[in-house]
């Protein structure tokens, strides 16, 4: 019956591999947390074996509920394979795991180090040690629930920053957005948008016979024949690879210039521009912005033991970018995740019921949402966060009445 499971790797990832593992790490780490529907761990050397993945990338692996018969997970990998676009396996509670590459090779390195970091993130909360956050530092005791999920009698050892916590007990997560919230509109319009347009053909060019660029490429050929197909403007059929590199180079510039300037947030565009990004960044050519207010406030919440988490439209690589990458250097360790429209659209209330899902709270209410968004505050409130609306210069106006507290600086907070 698992031969139609290993088959939606094959068909919705042309996986040459797919290696299904019952080892005990990757069944007990999907007990930590009964209600988790994710697995997330940073900065562990291993995770530079997963496909996609570095040292500082947070690697999120799914986790879908297991079923009496094999054959009936089906359909919830492949709600999981679609949802998740860059993860390369999918947990199954209290059964184990599915891994899949683009050869046996690769699946077997990847189920290596999948299993290494799954009883790595055992230990550490073994150790009353947070395996989610840069730091790797003591889950917090809120009400005898871990930040991990697990119930247990542990509290930060005194002596550490969060044990002087003078901050609302009942309020233990911060979300943010970034676009208004803690870096300027302008930056986002008037220097990314215009760098990716402007260095799509050079990035291309450069990278073109890598396996990356190869599978932004595979991406674009498939959103701009669904585009055609759907008559959007300013859709360019893309050539045959025989055609030549710069023929397909023009066709993809050309259709990625229209899509930016549509401002479509779409897989394939940020996929392709968080890499452009990456290279601006490390050529020093771009460097991320943020308000003055921001890095006291991260560093305020995070010793006091608050999660600060970051979602976004933009992808996950570009959000960790501009944090690596600011006016006021690497941020990043003030963070403990980063979510992106892979949990759901932001102007969605379900999208904040997976988010609260995600980072161990008792209730909805133990969540702070920041955004200069009108919609997205309102979606935010219907699933029962807290909610703050941004005020920055050069945010759009919010309606009269809209009834959200507001802040112009998060010293405010």
């Amino acid at each position: 019956m698992s031969r139609n499971l290993n088959y939606k790797a094959y068909e919705m990832r042309n996986a040459g591999a797919v290696i299904h593992s019952h080892g005990i790490e990757s069944c007990l780490v999907t007990m930590i947390n009964p209600l988790a529907k994710e697995f997330r761990i940073t900065h562990m050397e291993m995770i530079k074996g997963i496909q996609g993945h570095g040292y500082y990338d947070e690697l999120v692996v799914p986790i879908i509920e297991n079923t009496a018969y094999e054959y009936e997970l089906t359909e919830s990998l492949a709600k999981a394979i679609e949802a998740y676009p860059k993860t390369t396996a999918v947990l199954v509670r209290n059964h184990g795991i599915y891994i899949w590459g683009d050869s046996w090779i690769s699946a077997k390195t990847q189920a290596e180090c999948y299993h290494y970091l799954f009883d790595a993130a055992i230990k550490l909360n073994q150790l009353g040690l947070d395996p989610s956050t840069p730091i790797h530092g003591p889950i917090q005791n809120v009400k005898g629930v871990l930040g991990s999920g697990i119930h247990r009698n542990i509290s930060v050892n005194a002596g550490t920053a969060a044990s002087d916590n003078k901050s609302d007990p009942s309020q233990r997560c911060i979300v943010l957005d970034i676009e208004g919230t803690t870096t300027p509109i302008s930056f986002v319009t008037d220097v990314l948008f215009p760098y990716a347009r402007n260095n799509v053909g050079r990035h291309l060019s450069a990278t073109y016979d890598t396996a990356e660029t190869q599978d932004d490429i595979k991406l674009l050929r498939s959103q701009v024949q669904d585009d055609l197909e759907k008559g959007v403007v300013g859709s360019v059929p893309i050539p045959l690879d025989d055609v030549g590199k710069e023929g397909v180079i023009a066709a993809l510039v050309a259709n990625v210039e229209s899509m930016i300037k549509a401002d479509r947030k779409i897989t394939a565009l940020k996929q392709l521009q968080g890499h452009i990004w990456r290279t601006g960044y490390e050529k020093k050519e771009l460097e991320g912005v943020v308000f003055e207010d921001v890095p006291e406030a991260l560093k305020k919440w995070h010793d006091s033991g608050i999660k600060v988490y970051i979602y976004s439209s933009g992808s996950r690589l570009a959000q960790r970018l501009i944090f690596g990458n600011s006016n006021y250097g690497d941020l990043r360790e003030y963070l403990s995740g980063f979510f992106d429209t892979t949990v759901g659209n932001k102007r969605e209330s379900s999208s904040y019921a997976e988010i609260v899902q995600s980072v161990g709270v008792d209730k909805p209410s133990q969540v702070l949402f920041v955004t200069d968004v009108f919609q997205e505050a309102v979606a935010a409130k219907e699933a029962g966060l807290e909610v703050i609306v941004s005020i920055r210069p050069g945010n759009g106006p919010l309606p009269e009445n809209h009834g959200f507290k507001t802040v112009n600086s998060f010293s405010e907070i």
